[in-house]
């Protein structure tokens, strides 16, 4: 799909990997909506990015709150064709160390909020016969054997691939495409989402996230730079990929973890249903 011309709506797009990918639409002729829980900050990027950008407040965790964001985009801009829902939080915690809020939080914004936002402009692309959405899971969900103290957060990456790869069945007969991004490290600010938590799960916090050493670098330091995972999910738009990783070196882990261990399903399904045939 050619974004030139065309209304993308970035959420999560004050910063990180959502500013990135709006960058990166706008310099290719988009011209793009930044949301953001945070108004200051979501105009602050727009007025950086330009071209007619504009900024519009939203918690994507409510549905009100998307619904009344997607008729703000639609008054000044008009029709989406292009959705980036990026936003999402995270916490390093065991499931046990966790409180209801500390989960309800991470799975209402990290996967509800995604589909919220899915269900608020899909209808309007599939009338137009044209649009992509690109949904931003993480290369957690496809590394998740490797990545303790962290559940809730992967049960709700791992739903947004399954989500946009059976949402992909659905909605190319349409015109619309759908791909699912898992970033690896990549320049971001995830790790300050508590400061943006709502009342209504706790709270904000000044505590940042901290990021387990095996995890790897310093991702506001050294991870990839959030305009080059935008440069590959602009690619992914126009080629209508269904997957886009960020780092080719994490195709070995998720073989050997998420792959291996399927695949040892299915072969102790084959040798029970061998045991089965040799009783007869």
């Amino acid at each position: 799909m050619d974004v030139a011309g065309r209304v993308a709506v970035v959420t999560g797009g004050a910063s990180g990997i959502g500013k990135g990918i709006a960058e990166v639409l706008a310099s290719a002729g988009a011209t793009i909506a930044i949301v953001d829980i945070m108004e200051a900050n979501a105009a602050k990027a727009a007025a950086e990015i330009g071209g007619g950008a504009i900024a519009v407040a939203c918690d994507v965790s409510d549905r009100a709150s998307v619904a009344a964001m997607k008729a703000e985009v639609n008054r000044q801009l008009g029709p989406v064709a292009l959705l980036i829902a990026n936003a999402g939080v995270t916490m390093f915690e065991e499931l046990t160390d966790m409180s209801d809020h500390d989960v309800d939080w991470v799975i209402d914004v990290s996967l509800y909020g995604v589909t919220h936002c899915i269900q608020a402009f899909l209808p309007d692309m599939i009338a137009a016969r044209e649009g992509h959405i690109v949904a931003t899971s993480s290369v957690a969900a496809l590394m998740a054997p490797f990545i303790g103290a962290h559940a809730p957060y992967v049960a709700a990456k791992a739903g947004i691939i399954g989500m946009i790869l059976s949402l992909r069945a659905d909605v190319g007969k349409y015109g619309v495409g759908a791909s699912v991004l898992c970033p690896s490290a990549v320049q971001s600010r995830i790790d300050d989402s508590p400061r943006y938590r709502p009342a209504s799960y706790g709270g904000p916090s000044e505590a940042t996230v901290t990021l387990p050493i095996e995890t790897g670098e310093d991702i506001r330091q050294h991870g990839r730079p959030a305009v080059e995972a935008g440069e590959m999910v602009l690619n992914a738009i126009r080629n209508d990929r269904a997957v886009i990783v960020t780092d080719p070196s994490h195709r070995r882990g998720f073989e050997q973890g998420f792959v291996r261990l399927v695949q040892e399903g299915f072969d102790d399904a084959a040798a029970f249903d061998a045991g089965l045939a040799g009783r007869s």
